[in-house]
């Protein structure tokens, strides 16, 4: 692998000259970036120190970072680091590192480098841009692939030409290297053969200025990512959304399989334990499993029916848990206990919660994290807000909630904010849903306390720390909870199976779920009874196209790939989702930073793949790997395609191990 190494230190006699007339110099190095990853410090900052040292100057300290141009990271690690006696700041970076020092440290210090960038030394050919093999980039900054037919006139010609060839190669081969394929015949063939050469011949071509980088170009395209970037929170991703293969299809109700199979763990904590036998006759909305701690929730059968079995199944996310079968007997009979509940009104705080807890209402959004836990915080709350964004890719089940159970979302807003005591309730939608907006802004329009925020499509932005800190500028702490913040963050379908549990007595038995994917015949939005087999929801949806498919329960950034079509429907199961298996091999991380510029919770993503490597799972805790919400940001834009999150995982397992 070549080394796209940045930097390199000045001579010697230049930096003692640098140093001549300076001294309490306070020395920040960047741990270079492009580059096999093999060493967490680079030896630059020693090396520097010690020279200046033995000129006799003091150094009040020095550090290394990561990305000195990720200035955001930057700004917070040098945060009252540098002592009050310096009076001289030395960079050890590329040219983008000490701009971004210089412009953090204009009032303060002067600023200084100790470094060449190679790429615009004399006598060095080190190269910025990204290969993990043969280099097939110049970085110039003025692509002409669009004109070339995809073949590069810079690298690929051996003299670099724009217009055309020499007219000297013989045999198709390049004169200056006789085992290189003259790139200009190979662009003219390959033109031909697309019928573009008048227009490449027409076209004007900017001949190079080979001594300077095109800088206006680099600059308005990395200011635009940033920006990008900075909406609403830090970090985040912008994946293709492939909405519009369900969006249109409207909601029906899907019929229940011949056996159903409720897992006794559809949430997080303890799993339920069963309080039916093998052959017990159960109805519509009976409980047959009940809470085993505090963390947990009751079970409920969706249909009437027989008891068949109570073993292990398959399971979406688990692989395998215990779980109780019921033969459906066609009746849909509804057990006694289902019965509506009084006017919203009349309920008490204490009485909402107690529904909420008996219905088994979970979080249906993410990890399934019992409601009635969330809605009696340790600490006051002011605001509610309600996560309508539905930022992964494909899914739509939650859009669907919004436009056909829009006063059932309210209504259930409405019940939680009672139950807490907030005072204000904030529904927030994503601007790639215009009709959902439309709809709720005209439905909250004159509640008091209530109302709809649009967000800019951005993924992750459903998750609980992003849409507090896009919505209400508040930053929950590292290890803390919403809460710790006057807030209480909920999914759209779950304040509508809260409207349902109040409203009809009703508890969680039937879910909204997507069934979707370029691999999907007929892509579609259900209602579905919670047990269903996941095999009948994509038969019915004309089947698998294609014969290299993978299969996930919910999105294709957080999803969990299915070992087994026969796992059922569970109360978090938005989505089943079939997309083209992806075959790309990771490669040795280029420490190229995209992960650390794109990850929400401000982490170092690549250390974890590389302490988790070293099994070093200390080290991972001392990263702060535990703030990690395993959004695969990291993954999904990581240019060495390392599955970052399956060793974070990995590492928090361990950690868990560890604490034992």
């Amino acid at each position: 692998m070549e080394d796209y190494t940045k930097y390199k230190l000045k001579e010697r006699d230049e930096l003692v000259s640098l140093l001549a007339d300076k001294d309490n110099v306070f020395v920040i190095s960047c741990n270079k970036c492009f580059k096999e990853f093999n060493t967490i410090e680079e030896p630059e900052c020693g090396e520097f120190s010690k020279l200046a040292e033995e000129e006799g100057k003091t150094i009040t300290g020095s550090v290394s970072l990561d990305f000195l141009c990720n200035k955001t990271q930057t700004v917070k690690a040098l945060e009252g680091l540098i002592p009050d006696e310096t009076e001289h700041v030395v960079v050890i970076s590329c040219g983008y590192g000490v701009q971004t020092i210089a412009d953090l440290e204009r009032e303060k210090f002067p600023v200084y480098t100790a470094t060449n960038s190679i790429h615009y030394t004399i006598g060095h050919n080190g190269h910025h841009g990204m290969a993990l093999t043969k280099k097939r980039c110049d970085a110039c900054a003025q692509c002409y692939l669009n004109l070339t037919g995809g073949i590069c006139p810079i690298v690929d010609c051996t003299k670099s030409l724009l217009n055309g060839q020499c007219g000297g190669a013989k045999n198709g081969k390049c004169e200056v290297d006789s085992n290189k394929d003259c790139a200009w015949e190979k662009i003219n063939a390959r033109l031909a053969k697309q019928g573009r050469l008048e227009e490449f011949v027409n076209h004007p071509v900017e001949v190079r200025d080979y001594q300077k980088v095109n800088h206006k170009t680099t600059t308005e395209y990395v200011k635009a990512i940033r920006e990008n970037r900075f909406e609403g929170y830090y970090g985040g991703v912008h994946p293709s959304e492939r909405k519009e293969l369900s969006e249109h299809v409207d909601l029906k109700a899907f019929p229940v399989s011949e056996e159903m199979v409720f897992p006794l763990s559809m949430h997080l904590g303890a799993p339920a334990t069963p309080i039916v036998s093998v052959g017990d006759s159960v109805k519509v909305g009976q409980k047959i499993a009940e809470a085993a701690g505090f963390i947990s929730a009751p079970v409920h059968s969706s249909v009437s029916g027989t008891v068949v079995a109570i073993e292990d199944r398959p399971h979406a996310t688990r692989g395998i848990c215990p779980s109780i079968v019921v033969k459906p007997d066609g009746k849909d009979t509804l057990d006694e206990s289902v019965k509506p509940n009084k006017s919203l009104e009349e309920l008490t705080p204490d009485e909402i919660i107690e529904i909420v807890k008996n219905a088994g209402i979970v979080g249906m959004g993410g990890a399934g994290f019992p409601t009635c836990v969330k809605l009696k915080p340790a600490k006051p709350v002011d605001t509610i807000l309600l996560n309508g964004c539905e930022c992964e890719p494909l899914l739509t089940a939650d859009h669907k909630v919004l436009l056909h159970y829009a006063d059932d979302v309210i209504f259930g807003l409405k019940a939680i904010m009672k139950a807490t005591g907030a005072p204000k309730g904030i529904i927030v939608i994503e601007d790639n849903k215009p009709d959902a907006i439309e709809l709720l802004e005209g439905k909250v329009a004159d509640l008091e306390g209530v109302e709809v925020v649009t967000a800019k499509t951005k993924y992750p932005q459903g998750a609980e720390k992003m849409l507090i800190k896009r919505v209400l500028n508040k930053q929950v702490p590292s290890g803390g909870l919403p809460a710790d913040v006057g807030c209480i963050v909920d999914n759209i379908s779950t304040v509508k199976a809260i409207a349902d549990a109040i409203k009809t007595g009703m508890p969680l038995v039937e879910r909204v779920v997507t069934v979707t994917g370029e691999c999907i015949k007929n892509p579609g939005n259900f209602i579905v009874k919670l047990g269903t087999s996941s095999k009948d929801l994509i038969d019915a949806c004309g089947g698998i196209t294609g014969g290299d498919v993978t299969i996930k329960a919910g999105g294709p950034m957080m999803g969990f790939v299915m070992n087994s079509l026969d796992a059922p429907i569970m109360k978090g199961s938005n989505g089943i989702i079939a997309i083209e298996t992806d075959h790309t091999q990771p490669v040795e991380c280029i420490k190229c930073g995209r992960c650390v510029d794109v990850c929400p919770m401000e982490l170092k993503p690549l250390y974890f793949a590389k302490l988790a490597d070293a099994q070093d799972w200390k080290g991972m805790l001392d990263y702060n790997v535990r703030d990690c919400m395993e959004c695969r940001c990291c993954e999904y834009i990581c240019s060495s395609k390392i599955p970052i999150v399956t060793k974070i995982k990995a590492g928090k397992k361990a950690i868990m191990e560890m604490k034992k």
